[in-house]
């Protein structure tokens, strides 16, 4: 992790309050994505921008003297490309940055792809009161209408707001302010790329001690019309120690592919179920070999309003910190 000068922001005026009060240091950990990507002769969008130079972008929108940086570039990556051990570098990063005391909040610039995914890992694990805040773009950098600058500065600005202490991580992008739990990407290309299907404070369950995520495997399975569990019983025989089926309706399959998640829950694999449903939560209602009552009742956990992306992100954690999964649900 290179840790750049701290840069000052700077301002044409401010008040003699605003002078005189201390600077809020806010840590910023660039990570790639749209938001630090260039189009290049292809045509072909491709991170190229620096930490530093995001910042230089919107440094100076803020009183002179209120906000102080503290840059780290931790690479120039698509996120469609990150890995767990990926997502353990940045999780590391973060709390470092927190450990040595002088941050006041700390913003990670992410692509959009796995965004959702990367800050509930970060909650998962964030039991510190103040803020990490994950922003983007869904234009790049060079575009004319670029989004970046203004999610950035609108990042910076909640990081460094004492009212975000104490509530987890938070996406601020596309003027919405998310907790990380229950977020999803809803939109391929509108700047209002984030929407949640949690209620507007989720429960956090307690924050577990960092654990490396690398080395952890676990699938989502889909089940869909038909489907026959030759899926689940797949990803078991390669290894799978944790399954999230992405269930119909509240969280219901076929009984033949309710006859595979049997077996696996036989063969020691935490099995979790969520949804394909866009909105609502998972809950076990109905009955018969594949209805979520009854799997409920065998040992299946409910997701509840966590879609299965985030759904294995809460799964990985658990099982690399030996806690039972339904804890974290």
């Amino acid at each position: 992790m290179s840790n750049q000068d701290s840069t000052a922001t700077s301002a044409a005026s401010c008040t003699p309050e605003q002078a005189a009060a201390p600077a809020r240091r806010i840590a910023v950990l660039t990570t790639g994505g749209t938001i630090a990507c260039t189009t290049d002769s292809n045509g072909a969008l491709v991170p190229t921008i620096s930490g530093q130079e995001l910042v230089d972008t919107v440094a100076a929108r803020f009183p002179e003297g209120s906000i102080a940086f503290d840059v780290h570039d931790l690479g120039q990556l698509d996120s469609s490309s990150l890995t767990f051990a990926d997502v353990d570098r940045i999780l590391a990063a973060i709390a470092e940055v927190l450990a040595d005391g002088s941050v006041d909040g700390v913003v990670v610039t992410h692509g959009t792809d796995t965004m959702e995914e990367t800050a509930m890992a970060a909650d998962a694990f964030h039991g510190d009161s103040r803020p990490v805040i994950f922003t983007g773009a869904q234009l790049p950098f060079d575009h004319p209408d670029t989004d970046g600058p203004g999610n950035l500065f609108e990042a910076i600005t909640i990081a460094s707001d004492p009212s975000a202490q104490g509530i987890g991580v938070l996406i601020v992008f596309g003027h919405a302010v998310l907790p990380a739990r229950g977020a999803t990407k809803w939109h391929t290309s509108d700047p209002l790329a984030f929407a949640t299907n949690a209620s507007e404070e989720p429960v956090r369950p307690d924050p577990l001690p960092l654990a490396k995520l690398e080395g952890i495997q676990v699938d989502i399975v889909p089940a869909y019309l038909g489907a026959d569990g030759r899926l689940v019983d797949a990803a078991v025989a390669a290894g799978a120690r944790g399954l999230v089926i992405e269930g119909l309706g509240s969280g219901n399959v076929g009984d033949a592919f309710a006859a595979a998640i049997e077996r696996a829950l036989a063969a020691d694999v935490a099995v979790v179920m969520a949804t394909r449903v866009p909105r609502g939560d998972v809950f076990p209602a109905y009955g018969g070999a594949g209805g979520g009552a009854t799997l409920a009742r065998h040992g299946v956990i409910s997701a509840g309003c966590v879609h299965p992306a985030q759904a294995r992100i809460i799964l990985a954690t658990a099982l690399a910190s030996g806690v039972h999964p339904q804890t974290l649900f």
